[in-house]
């Protein structure tokens, strides 16, 4: 099962609200060893985020007027979020494309319920090449090929899938690698033909993981 943002995220969050002025915002980055941190309403609604570049931009930028800075005037928006039930494969894929390395996390309501880092949303990565050859051979497969999963031999390398299948299999074969890339800890999937003749291997199909379960 794919894994969600729910799982991995932290629930005590180091927030600002947005009357929070500049010098708080330094101290509660510094003591809590943080790069950034959402800015709330008053009902903890997110309306913005607040980054160390942010900060670096306002000191460079400041007027000698001596006028007081708060979180409004710092904070980036609008603010990118997910929720609980996203899957952490997508939502890193919203964190590298957008360039940020955290994501508030909301509820229904907007309301901030928890973030989500770089490195929380990373871990999926981790995963082995068995247990991802695994869930591809044991649920993606059977799910959307039916019985021609038989046919299809899967090997995985690096975080990379590779599905074999009998020529005649093809076009059955590229509806599968949707679904095979949305596998957690995926980077990547390809699709070939199976050896043909007197090379093509008459056993269980074998890959990184070692030996397919059944005749696969």
């Amino acid at each position: 099962m794919a894994r969600i943002v729910g799982e991995v995220m932290t629930r005590e969050v180091v927030r600002a609200r947005r009357g929070t002025p500049f010098k708080d915002v330094v101290r509660l980055l510094d003591r809590h060893r943080i790069s950034g941190m959402p800015v709330v309403d008053g009902d903890d609604k997110v309306v913005g985020v607040i980054s160390g570049t942010d900060l670096i931009r306002h000191q460079a930028g400041r007027s000698p007027d001596g006028r007081a800075v708060t979180a409004r005037e710092l904070m980036s928006t609008p603010a990118i979020t997910v929720h609980p039930e996203q899957r952490i494969a997508d939502a890193a894929r919203v964190m590298e494309r957008r360039g940020v390395e955290r994501l508030p996390v909301v509820d229904e309501e907007d309301r901030l319920v928890g973030i989500a880092t770089r490195r929380d949303l990373l871990r999926v990565f981790l995963r082995t090449d068995d247990e991802i050859r695994r869930e591809v051979l044991d649920d993606v497969l059977p799910r959307v090929l039916g019985r021609t999963a038989l046919e299809v031999t899967v090997s995985v390398r690096d975080g990379v899938v590779t599905l074999r299948a009998p020529g005649e299999h093809g076009a059955e074969l590229a509806a599968a690698i949707g679904p095979a890339y949305r596998v957690d800890g995926v980077v990547g999937v390809v699709s070939r033909p199976a050896p043909t003749g007197p090379s093509r291997p008459s056993g269980p199909a074998w890959g990184p993981a070692g030996p397919a379960p059944g005749h696969r």
